[in-house]
């Protein structure tokens, strides 16, 4: 025990106080990593984003796409899946801060094996029919306009039962869990997963509020529900908008149990915007990866205008100010990090008060009239879904 007259181990009375210099004790800190915080920056009034605003255009990614059918076989070792992933410039990795955004090719006929992983995802389909991802043996199809939930560490994989290829969209939280540094990843043992049926989780639920009372609770963190039609989507939409009125309208995707977020990491909505003006201009914490599903139009954020089309993806960073306005009525599905800034308690909207003066117009890297390698001039494009109701037609469901 150490006596009164001891000094304390803690104490910096035996700390040498010779003057030094400003520098020395810098370089002295750096020496034993440690770092002053008034060598830092002061915090900021408001978020200064390093993702930017950036835009993808179908009619460049989707050659792509059908290229990478070609050269890629997922049989082979090649890899297993074949998705394009939306690097924005302004990061190291991501599309947006937390989320990675990408298209996937899937070739008729062709199947992707399944696999699991602690970053949650999502499906938004594009283009194509008769296919389904499969989520812990649940067969979810996957019509132009659907939205299917693969959940953190579900087993998942991919079958295309047509003979046309099918295009959809990814975005998983990768980002987010990399940061964390909580990423794992398992291959499914025998490639594919045997099939408890199709549609299990829809069938649970008769319709929107009901489900059956004979069901076992749920303490899952997602929702049950799996697949979310674009049919109930597009007569939501209207119902909406026939009651509200109003430049646009906006559902998002919920769990039917718990009235949260479908995906805990992901907020997915879709937007309804309406021709006769701008919307008002607005801004809200976290990056936003929009998806045109159908529609034309343009959106000013920041300043740059963007135009775009079906198919086509772009961001809006976090605390960026964005108005869109369109030419035909458009349907914009929207993934964000939303939900865990909502969980945080990070989450910041406001409505701007003046629109934006445009000092900027986007002009891609590589326009829709430059076809991709290995590409005849003239060769038709992918097709998006459809511009007013999926394709449901010879479908056994």
């Amino acid at each position: 025990m150490a006596s009164e007259t001891e000094p304390d181990a803690l104490s910096p009375s035996d700390v040498d106080t010779a003057e030094v210099a400003f520098d020395e004790l810098c370089g002295a800190l750096a020496a034993r990593d440690l770092k002053g915080l008034w060598s830092r920056p002061p915090l900021q009034s408001e978020p200064r984003p390093m993702t930017r605003a950036h835009l993808w255009r179908w009619d460049t990614i989707a050659p792509l796409a059908k290229q990478a059918g070609q050269v890629l076989d997922l049989q082979s070792g090649d890899g297993q899946r074949r998705a394009l992933q939306f690097c924005n410039p302004g990061l190291r990795a991501g599309t947006t801060e937390a989320l990675f955004g990408a298209y996937q090719y899937l070739e008729a006929g062709e199947t992707a094996p399944a696999h699991r992983h602690s970053p949650a995802a999502i499906r938004f389909m594009m283009t194509g029919s008769s296919v389904y991802t499969t989520v812990d043996g649940d067969a979810c199809w996957m019509e132009p306009g659907d939205l299917v939930l693969t959940p953190n560490w579900a087993w998942h994989d991919h079958t295309n039962k047509s003979d046309q290829p099918a295009i959809w969209l990814d975005v998983i939280d990768v980002v987010l869990v990399a940061t964390l540094e909580t990423v794992f990843f398992e291959d499914h043992p025998v490639g594919m997963q045997e099939l408890i049926g199709h549609g299990v989780s829809e069938r649970r639920f008769g319709g929107p509020g009901l489900q059956s009372v004979s069901a076992p609770a749920d303490t899952k963190p997602h929702s049950p529900l799996l697949r979310y039609p674009y049919a109930q989507v597009d007569a939501a939409l209207e119902a909406l908008h026939e009651q509200d009125g109003g430049q646009s309208v906006t559902l998002e995707y919920k769990n039917p149990v718990t009235g949260g977020p479908a995906i805990p990491t992901i907020t997915c909505q879709m937007a309804r915007i309406y021709p006769g003006g701008p919307t008002p201009p607005r801004r809200q914490t976290g990056g936003q990866i929009y998806t045109v599903f159908r529609g034309r139009g343009r959106s000013v954020i920041g300043g740059t205008e963007f135009e775009w089309g079906p198919g086509d993806v772009f961001v809006v960073p976090s605390w960026v100010t964005v108005e869109h306005e369109v030419t035909e009525t458009a349907d914009l599905f929207i993934g964000s990090d939303r939900a865990v800034l909502e969980a945080l308690h990070l989450y910041r909207e406001r409505e701007m008060s003046e629109r934006q003066e445009v000092t900027d117009v986007f002009k891609p890297r590589t326009g829709a009239d430059a076809p991709a390698a290995g590409q005849p001039d003239g060769e038709p494009s992918l097709r998006v879904g459809t511009p007013a109701e999926p394709r449901l037609e010879g479908v056994n469901r």
